[in-house]
């Protein structure tokens, strides 16, 4: 039985953010989602992508079946250099991926999915998500066993943990270091201010999808020190455009990678940057300028790398972008996001249930948050290295990744063992929510390692 006063307060109504309200409703956790725009969706983002993993968790929250009509699964990908040619071309991975866990990866629209998250959570949890809560102040009180969160607008919120879902320019981050920092905090406190290192800037665009690509569709392009990634969803494709940060493109920049800060980019920055790839191959038949004059939206960021050393301080702790973000190549972020998420409300779930109604003190809570980073800590490291081989391996970083992008990863048949015995492994790992009985949604011969429990079966 979870204590009838413990109460989550989830900064940032994000992918991460909606996850979570919809894992703590189910888990009859209460809970408060406080997100500092002024809507739900906006469409400024770009694709997501979603692997079984991710799938299944969001079966058992009852998403999937409204999410399978948005999304596209994906079935070929096609590598070419920046002259056009054609390198390697590969759905045999796809087809691997589908046979052994009954799905390939699907591609998103990000302003969907979030809108479906939004839209699918019941109307009382809905009501607990509140717009135009820009965080300001956390104040942690020992002694009434709580924290209180101060917005923008002087809004104030209690509650006994703040979940800080706020992205990579993380307010509750910032927040829980100075509350660190300001008190007796052990002596290997060592959190940088800004924590992540960036090397790589990135455009992204979307476009309505041409009629000649196919829906599930992926390519990239590869150079020195440029790339090029491009996605065909069920509406909407989009190209992701990398470039290695130069000295003379940015006052923070150097040839090695520097601590990430926050840049605006004007209409006439993004074009500019556009521009140096406006010849690159997108398809056999379609390059990057074609289909970014026909854009629907765009954006810039330089790409933050980097894994927090602590996750966690009182009665603050991280999940997803806050505390660990790679660059977009490998598709890694959101679905870190849900297994954090799936680990910290096992964790808060059954301690909860463990506590009989009693609201956990500091130490049980700081017991709960670590073992949450431990569980994480393997699966992360691995995805975050995959994450920067991609990116740095597509825009050829030195001789040996350009060997290994043109003469070794493209090689079909190491590729599919790599899937068999690395890949596979690492997916076949994946956590579920402990608490929500339900049937696996695909038939497949994997055998995971947490398998779902149906309800028939948990009377057994």
């Amino acid at each position: 039985m979870a204590a009838s006063n413990f109460k989550v307060i989830v900064v940032g109504g994000g992918p991460v953010g909606l996850i979570a309200a919809h894992a703590l409703h189910h888990a009859g956790i209460d809970f408060v989602v406080l997100e500092a725009r002024d809507s739900v969706v906006l469409d400024q983002g770009a694709s997501l992508i979603l692997t079984a993993p991710s799938i299944r968790v969001l079966h058992q929250l009852g998403l999937w079946e409204r999410l399978s009509e948005i999304g596209v699964e994906m079935n070929r990908s096609t590598s070419f250099t920046r002259d056009g040619s054609v390198f390697w071309d590969n759905t045999a991975v796809f087809h691997t991926l589908k046979a052994n866990f009954g799905m390939a990866p699907f591609i998103f629209h990000r302003a969907q999915l979030i809108s479906v998250l939004y839209n699918e959570l019941p109307s009382d949890a809905k009501a607990h998500y509140h717009l135009n809560k820009k965080i300001m102040s956390m104040d942690v009180s020992k002694e009434k066993d709580s924290v209180e969160v101060t917005c923008t607008d002087g809004s104030t919120f209690q509650g006994s943990i703040v979940l800080g879902a706020d992205g990579v320019h993380s307010k509750t981050r910032t927040l829980m270091r100075n509350l660190a920092l300001s008190q007796d905090t052990p002596p290997d406190w060592k959190e940088a201010a800004e924590p992540f290192s960036t090397e790589y800037r990135c455009l992204w665009s979307s476009f309505p999808i041409p009629a000649e690509v196919e829906q599930g569709y992926a390519t990239d392009t590869q150079s020195k020190d440029m790339s090029v990634m491009f996605l065909a969803g069920k509406e909407r494709g989009w190209i992701f455009l990398y470039k290695r940060i130069a000295p003379s493109e940015a006052s923070t920049a150097t040839t090695k990678p520097e601590k990430a800060t926050r840049a605006r980019w004007t209409e006439s920055d993004m074009r500019t940057f556009a521009m140096q790839f406006a010849e690159f191959p997108v398809t056999e038949t379609l390059k990057v300028k074609d289909v970014y004059e026909a854009r629907l939206n765009e954006g810039m960021a330089d790409l933050e790398e980097g894994i927090l050393k602590r996750w966690s301080w009182g009665r603050v702790v991280l999940a997803g972008d806050a505390c660990h973000k790679f660059t977009p190549n490998a598709g890694r972020g959101l679905n870190n996001g849900i297994q954090d998420v799936v680990a910290l409300c096992n964790g808060l779930h059954e301690m909860l249930n463990s506590k009989q109604g009693i609201s956990p003190d500091e130490a049980a809570l700081n017991k709960v948050f670590s073992e949450y980073q431990a569980i994480r800590s393997e699966p992360l490291k691995s995805d975050y290295k995959q994450s920067r081989f991609l990116s740095r391996m597509h825009a050829w970083r030195n001789m040996q990744y350009y060997i290994m992008a043109r003469y070794i990863i493209s090689c079909e048949w190491l590729v599919m063992l790599m899937l068999k015995f690395s890949a596979s492994g690492l997916l076949k790992e994946a956590l579920v929510l402990n608490y929500i009985l339900a049937d696996e949604p695909f038939s497949a011969p994997i055998k995971w390692k947490h398998p779902l429990v149906a309800k028939e079966d948990s009377h057994k």
